[in-house]
């Protein structure tokens, strides 16, 4: 439904760097997250651009508006079409969201995120829902608090020495995110867990391999 064919990749981004996660260096982690929008665009996918926006734009603002805050069942299932437009489309998890009771999703997310800042248990309380797993909770958890949750994403995980092979389970989110959580606070100033998955995934291209200059697309 999302897929699209993928046009040609640019030029390489000139500022990108081979191996982000090991450079020191401020430009190129800057660089990196400035072309975050212009390489979602250039993935080739239909609705991606307008979802991420509002992934990021909106749904933090919706969330925190909240006298206690939460997602709806509707936008349980945005995040879901958001995480797999992004990523890998699997239409039976899809499926499983879309079944799930809107009051459910309305409690379960409530109880999850009065847990933040505990590193884990936002992350399992979303997972008992249906069709989600740890990478769809861990995007819940970011827009609700991305001071201390990154989105689990595989083409960042693949990039973090010392994790093993990704694996969408718990223990290796866990992991994940405490190197993104360290990354940010090495990197300082207003750099988040989230921020950094962001300007990893960007200069790794997306799934489609695409590397634009942020510099290009200002």
């Amino acid at each position: 439904m999302f897929e699209s064919s993928i046009p040609p990749s640019p030029d390489p981004m000139p500022h990108a760097t081979p191996d982000l996660w090991a450079s020191d260096s401020a430009d190129a982690w800057t660089g990196a997250v400035d072309a975050y929008e212009s390489v979602v665009a250039a993935q080739g996918v239909a609705r991606l651009a307008e979802l991420d926006a509002w992934y990021r734009d909106e749904l933090p603002g919706l969330i925190s508006a909240r006298s206690t805050p939460h997602v709806t069942h509707a936008e349980l299932v945005k995040v879901t079409e958001w995480k797999m437009a992004r990523g890998v489309w699997r239409a039976r998890n899809l499926v499983l969201v879309r079944g799930n009771e809107p009051a459910e999703v309305e409690r379960a997310s409530t109880e999850a995120l009065a847990a933040v800042p505990d590193p884990a248990r936002p992350i399992a309380i979303l997972a008992r829902l249906a069709g989600v797993g740890p990478a769809t909770a861990s995007a819940v958890a970011a827009a609700a608090a991305p001071e201390v949750y990154p989105f689990f994403d595989e083409l960042v995980g693949a990039q973090v020495p010392g994790l093993g092979e990704v694996a969408f389970t718990p223990k290796y989110y866990a992991a994940y995110a405490s190197a993104l959580r360290e990354r940010a606070a090495k990197l300082g100033g207003s750099w988040t867990p989230a921020k950094v998955e962001q300007a990893v995934w960007a200069n790794s291209g997306g799934k489609a391999g695409v590397r634009v200059s942020s510099a290009d697309h200002g």
